[in-house]
């Protein structure tokens, strides 16, 4: 059973997925601020991007939103845990209709705690999805459908999303 707490409650209140959100949130920072320091004093030597190449990987591409979704296979009470075949069946049923130009999926093992404060191991599903930051807004609505329904039908306690803006050129 998934391990990401839901982002419920009432307005301005911090319930369980959003204080998960924003502590994942927090080390993302601490690790983007570390990481030229790090970089320094592992003596790396690569040369610095000319201004003409810099710019060049800065236009290329159009904005875009990565969105990965994180898919537990235990189930609670000892049930059997979600297999490929019924994974792949809701992959065809919930992602595919909503994402019809197709997700990217890897295959993964998860660690996390839950509720009670266990540590829990398990086969997982990364998904990852890109689409135009210009159609975020109607990308949402979706996503939460295909998060929800997956919670629902293997009683999960939640699916994990993460997004990024990126740029893309295909």
């Amino acid at each position: 059973m998934p391990r990401f707490p839901h982002f419920t409650g009432p307005k301005g209140l911090t319930s369980p997925k959003r204080h998960t959100a924003l502590t994942a949130a927090a080390a993302l920072a601490v690790l983007a601020v570390g990481t030229p320091v790090a970089d320094a004093t592992l003596g790396d030597e690569a040369p610095a991007a000319s201004p003409s190449t810099a710019s060049a990987v800065a236009t290329r591409g159009k904005a875009y939103i990565e969105t990965r979704l994180f898919f537990g296979t235990e189930r609670p009470d000892g049930r059997p845990e979600v297999t490929d075949r019924q994974f792949r069946a809701y992959i065809d049923e919930e992602v595919t209709p909503r994402f019809p130009n197709g997700p990217t999926i890897h295959d993964g093992r998860g660690q996390w705690r839950d509720f009670h404060g266990v540590i829990e191991r398990e086969r997982s599903y990364e998904l990852t999805l890109l689409y135009p930051a210009s159609e975020a807004r109607v990308r949402d609505a979706r996503i939460e459908r295909i998060r929800d329904a997956y919670e629902k039908a293997y009683a999960q306690e939640s699916v994990a999303r993460l997004e990024e803006r990126t740029t893309a050129d295909f």
